[in-house]
């Protein structure tokens, strides 16, 4: 157990029973107020405008090696060696490319699937955060608790508070 939770726990222990009483704790089922916001499928929206040229240049790359690959096959036995050797180099230096192509895509994806999701979390922290100062909560948790009871479950309401709010670009 590290040092953070352990204060944490000793915290709440030395906390008197009129104090827990007065304490006004929540829980935020954070995954979800990210996944269902309507910001998610913004951000979706975005990625696959900015994606989807490069996965079609992709995919008429594979298109072309496949082309050259049945075109080899079909005249493997009439060509003349010099050509047949040209077009099995033209494909292993296809396949490389597409390879190195790909990984660079799913690289670039996943980069900036990751900026847009931390930009996403920022927004939902800040709603949060301004729904634990307005309605004066004391504690609101989002990792870490075996159970949360929909009494204190305040995810509904800070995907309300999030559909109203706009994410900086």
């Amino acid at each position: 157990m590290d040092s953070c939770r352990r204060h944490f726990l000793l915290g709440l222990v030395s906390i008197t029973n009129a104090q827990v009483s007065e304490l006004k704790i929540a829980y935020v089922n954070m995954a979800k107020a990210i996944e269902t916001s309507t910001h998610a499928e913004t951000v979706l929206q975005k990625l696959k405008a900015e994606f989807d040229p490069k996965d079609q240049k992709l995919t008429g790359q594979r298109e072309k090696l496949k082309k050259i690959e049945s075109e080899l096959e079909k005249k493997a036995l009439v060509l003349a060696e010099s050509d047949r050797k040209e077009l099995e180099k033209d494909v292993r230096d296809l396949r490389r490319k597409i390879k190195r192509d790909t990984e660079e895509f799913r690289e670039e994806l996943n980069v900036r699937q990751n900026e847009e999701l931390r930009k996403l979390e920022r927004v939902v922290l800040k709603v949060v955060a301004k729904i634990a100062e307005t309605e004066k909560y004391d504690l609101i948790i989002h990792q870490g608790a075996i159970y949360a009871s929909n009494r204190i479950d305040i995810t509904d309401k800070v995907l309300a508070a999030l559909s109203k709010t706009k994410v900086d670009e």
